[in-house]
């Protein structure tokens, strides 16, 4: 059995969660009756003890009101518990080992030690992502999410779901009941079916015990809050069993059934919430104001989730039913990105060639204004690029939602999660190395025969055996991801979730049973331009000039360049990605075709409906960067690596136009979600509005699917390092996430001082 490290981190945490309301012994209490429920249906249906482990943490696991909350919901978690994703708990029936080992440093109580021994024990047999690692991590080839020590990393997870929310809201939970009973009629000892309808019944107990709640906090308020609890209270008593008529009952039920499916993401708000707000508004049921009080509190009942990645909310774009009533939320929703300047949500503006200037406006003023959002996707280019890359057609297409670090899923119809991730350049090492990582000198070549560099008589071969190696590594990412379903099925049915993804309640099927109509996945790729780069400079260095051997050069690259400093100078001024060049862009885009259409046929050919890459950045590219030796492209060993599909910091020396001309060559069709950042000075964004404008229009007709701004003075970032208590609120673009400057870890911090930030005089605009 390959031996791996359970008390590892799962994720990436920058955001600080908030401490847990409950004492120390409850929450032991609690995650003693969860194991020992989970214990006692070992042989029941899994959908039974997922309900029935369920019942222990609903009601109980919600936090107290706060003061300034409108809309009611918030959830503690504990190291033991169910969940999807490893941003809120875990995944399925999960046990957090590193976080259970805080936990219990906390106690002061030996025989309480001892109880939490008991429980890390039991789990190391039956957390879900535990299982999954035993049945596929290998000794050198494929590692632990996050172990950077390897090629390859997986996990298993169900990151990234948008539930049919515009199906929750038409039909109620009563509805949703009514069909599933309706249903069960036909298929009496569905153990799904009666799973499901035991899941809204705790959703029913859950709006029940927050209307208790909210009711006991009447009794000493002012009458301003007195009001606003009766709403609460008035919302969670009609969602129990009706569908909802106004705003706030809309709101306050997506709401609380996203808390309890686990769910992070929240998808096209102002298409399926817009007609709840126009009508409020034309029935003066609400005044403006207090509609943008409610999608304020929305905001931050978000961000204290804290999830880093998460917290999708998109707005506008192709294929709204409501497009007139959704632009009232997505005004509002505009003015509380601009206005909370938080962290999250992840908030998403698809637009096309028909988005009005007015709409352009409000999002630049946004990002202007220091929000780092909204994010900004071209559906000119991603609703077709969408429908051929995951095989539905283009009105399926339109209901594209981005999640996390930029991953596409179909709102309700598909699941896209990535469950692997891999290093294109750190395999690149080891290729040029015979298969032994200069890093720490292992073997990761996993028995796959490699040649001697000398054997390499022209470019076209030592390309081509870098992709016979690619090959054998991507064939291990597709089996991977294929098997983190399988284990996930076995485990787990995800009932809150299945039940509102499409044809899991028509077939009878939890989503991964079967159900989900579309089962796809994504393949994160890291250091895919410093590979590109490291492959034209051995073309430009070796073959073409002939300036070096290829042994010589690899010599340079195994020293870190010490001694080697011509070489490295060399390496360092050959073409470069980024520069709209068709030399080092072309190179970058034959590399980026030949592992996206690599991974798609795999996934294919597995049975998946889809299996894309995604060109992601979620720090990992700093991370993974450490734990990777020197590159021919000049990069020294342990430097971070590029971050998703732009170039090496510094790199780009063209100018804006030109980043964005290589940004763009990328065909969208081929990838599941590619990252695409750029940074303005504030006087170059405020002040050249139009410049910017124009500057974005003139990248989306050319083909750019993405982009993401953050407006920002390098000199302030610079002195947040030195003086971090100076910018407790300062917000920048990591990639795939947006955190507070001075939450992130130096390494981190030193990537983002190196990306280039376009002022005046990069524009050639002088005084």
């Amino acid at each position: 059995m390959v031996k791996f490290d359970v008390d590892g981190a799962q994720n990436v945490e920058v955001s600080v969660k908030i401490p847990c309301e409950k004492s120390l012994k409850e929450q032991l209490v609690i995650m003693e009756e969860y194991t020992k429920v989970h214990k006692a249906c070992a042989d029941a249906p899994k959908e039974v003890r997922e309900v029935e482990c369920l019942k222990v943490l609903y009601p109980r696991m919600f936090r107290s009101i706060e003061p300034e909350d409108l809309i009611a919901g918030r959830l503690d978690f504990l190291p033991i518990g169910f969940g999807c994703v490893t941003s809120l708990g875990g995944v399925g029936h999960y046990c957090v080992f590193h976080k259970l080992r805080e936990f219990q440093s906390q106690l002061t109580d030996e025989s309480e030690k001892k109880r939490v021994d008991i429980l890390y024990d039991y789990w190391l047999e039956h957390d879900l992502k535990t299982v999954y690692c035993r049945e596929v991590l290998t000794q050198d080839t494929i590692g632990r999410f996050i172990d950077c020590n390897y090629p390859l990393i997986a996990t298993a997870r169900l990151s990234g779901m948008m539930l049919d929310y515009p199906k929750l809201l038409e039909k109620g939970i009563g509805g949703l009941k009514e069909e599933i009973e309706e249903k069960k009629k036909y298929s009496p000892d569905n153990s799904f079916y009666e799973g499901a309808l035991g899941c809204l019944n705790i959703f029913v107990k859950s709006a029940e015990y927050l209307c208790e709640m909210a009711k006991k906090q009447m009794k000493s308020c002012d009458p301003g809050r007195r009001d606003e609890l009766e709403t609460m209270c008035r919302s969670l008593k009609k969602i129990q069993t009706e569908k909802p008529e106004t705003f706030h009952e809309a709101l306050q039920l997506v709401w609380l059934y996203a808390l309890l499916s686990g769910v992070i993401n929240y998808g096209r708000l102002d298409d399926y919430l817009g007609p709840y707000l126009a009508a409020d508004l034309k029935n003066n049921r609400i005044t403006e104001e207090e509609a943008y009080r409610y999608v304020h509190s929305l905001w931050t009942m978000i961000e204290n989730r804290r999830t880093t990645v998460n917290g999708r909310i998109i707005v506008g774009g192709r294929g709204r039913k409501h497009p007139e009533e959704a632009d009232r939320f997505l005004h509002l929703a505009m003015k509380a990105a601009k206005n909370c300047r938080y962290v999250e949500p992840q908030f998403t503006l698809r637009l096309d060639k028909d988005t009005s200037d007015e709409i352009w406006n409000e999002a630049l003023d946004a990002l202007g204004a220091g929000a780092t959002y909204p994010t900004l996707y071209n559906d000119d280019v991603n609703v077709p690029a969408v429908s051929y890359g995951m095989r539905v057609d283009e009105k399926t297409a339109e209901q594209y939602v981005p999640f996390g670090c930029t991953e596409y899923v179909i709102q309700g119809q598909s699941t896209g999660t990535p469950n692997v991730c891999i290093n294109l350049l750190k395999i690149l090492n080891i290729f040029m190395n015979e298969g032994i990582d200069p890093m720490d000198g292992k073997d990761k070549s996993g028995g796959f025969p490699l040649k001697k560099l000398e054997e390499y008589q022209c470019f076209e071969d030592f390309y081509k055996g870098y992709q016979g190696f690619l090959d054998y590594y991507l064939d291990l990412s597709v089996q991977a991801q294929y098997h983190s379903y399988d284990v996930m099925n076995r485990q787990v049915s995800f009932l809150f979730t299945s039940i509102l993804t499409d044809d899991c309640l028509k077939r009878g099927k939890a989503l991964l049973d079967g159900g989900v109509r579309y089962l796809g996945g994504t393949n994160e790729i890291y250091g895919s331009i410093n590979a590109s780069d490291s492959l034209w400079a051995v073309k430009h260095l070796v073959y073409d000039t002939k300036k070096y051997t290829l042994k010589e050069l690899h010599q340079a690259v195994l020293h870190n360049f010490e001694g080697y400093e011509a070489v490295r100078k060399d390496c360092l001024a050959c073409d470069k990605y980024g520069n709209d060049l068709d030399t080092a862009d072309g190179m970058a885009n034959d590399l980026y075709e030949f592992v996206a259409k690599g991974v798609r046929d795999r996934g294919i050919r597995q049975g998946m409906q889809y299996f894309l890459v995604v060109i992601s950045n979620n720090q990992l590219n700093t991370e993974w960067g450490n734990q990777t030796a020197a590159s021919p492209d000049g990069r020294l060993s342990g430097m971070y690596m590029n971050p998703a599909n732009n170039p090496q910091g510094g790199a780009d020396k063209n100018g804006p136009t030109a980043l964005l001309n290589s940004l763009s060559k990328f065909d969208a069709k081929y990838h599941g979600g590619s990252v695409q950042n750029i940074k303005f000075s504030p006087s170059m964004f405020r002040e050249n509005r139009e410049i910017i404008k124009q500057l974005m229009k003139t990248y989306f007709k050319k083909g750019g699917c993405h982009l993401m701004v953050t407006v920002v003075d390098k000199a302030e970032l610079e002195d947040a390092v030195k003086h971090p208590e100076k910018y407790p609120n300062l917000i920048v673009r990591v990639s795939g996430f947006s955190a507070v400057f001075v939450n992130l870890a130096p390494n981190v911090q030193q990537e983002l001082l190196s990306r280039s930030t376009y002022d005046e005089e990069r524009f050639g605009i002088r005084e």
